[in-house]
């Protein structure tokens, strides 16, 4: 369970504010997948990354019950002089994981061959991302931060991203961010609407998406005019 007190993040572009969360107090529900939906921009991705304490609010508090992950997908804490291979097992020294059964999992998920013992620095995106991916599934969390990474690879790898993610949520609650509406209805029991630094939670997925859908027409859904 993650709990969000009095949280505030404002980003100034061109001397413009820009609210990411605005004196924000919510309790996500314990082992839920929660769609968390906004129009471009709306900060969904920063949010998450708030929540994973990779960045840090301006005022207020995150506190994380259990084990969270860290944004799935995320390939930005790669060290890419090193290899793929090296780079799962600092992760799996780091979480106190098995290294050589990490290391198989990763390997064997992320499909990249040869480039596994290869440095990451010569990767391109996608292959970062299937990296990361794999990563993040052979740690077992207790929320998974999910930022649009079953969206990366052919129709086969996206099918067999989204199995094993199904796989885990059974245990495993998720903040699930993603652009594909009918992915996020299959995924997620309930839904947010991030707009303006502020939440909009409905317990069925599918209103948050009425409302999501409403916004992105540039109107209000009727329930708010």
């Amino acid at each position: 369970m993650i709990e969000l007190r009095n949280l505030t993040k404002i980003y100034r572009l061109n001397g413009v504010a820009k609210p990411i969360a605005r004196d924000l107090t919510f309790t996500f529900p314990r082992g839920e997948c929660v769609g968390l939906m906004g129009p471009n921009g709306a900060g969904k991705s920063t949010m998450l990354k708030l929540i994973a304490g990779t960045i840090q609010p301006d005022s207020g508090e995150i506190i994380r019950h259990g084990s969270v992950s860290w944004p799935v997908g995320f390939a930005g804490s790669f060290h890419g002089d090193m290899t793929g291979a090296q780079n799962v097992k600092f992760v799996a020294r780091l979480y106190g994981i098995d290294t050589d059964e990490m290391t198989e999992f990763a390997r064997d998920f992320s499909q990249l061959g040869a480039h596994f013992y290869l440095p990451v620095r010569t990767y391109s995106s996608g292959m970062r991302s299937r990296l990361a991916f794999a990563m993040s599934m052979a740690v077992k969390f207790d929320t998974y931060l999910i930022d649009e990474v079953t969206a990366v690879g052919d129709g086969a790898f996206k099918a067999k991203s989204e199995a094993i993610l199904l796989e885990r949520l059974e245990t495993s609650g998720a903040i699930f961010v993603s652009h594909s509406l009918p992915q996020m209805e299959r995924l997620c029991q309930s839904g947010i609407v991030l707009q303006n630094g502020r939440f909009f939670y409905y317990a069925r997925v599918q209103k948050a998406i009425e409302h999501y859908q409403h916004t992105m027409k540039g109107i209000l859904p009727p329930w708010m005019r």
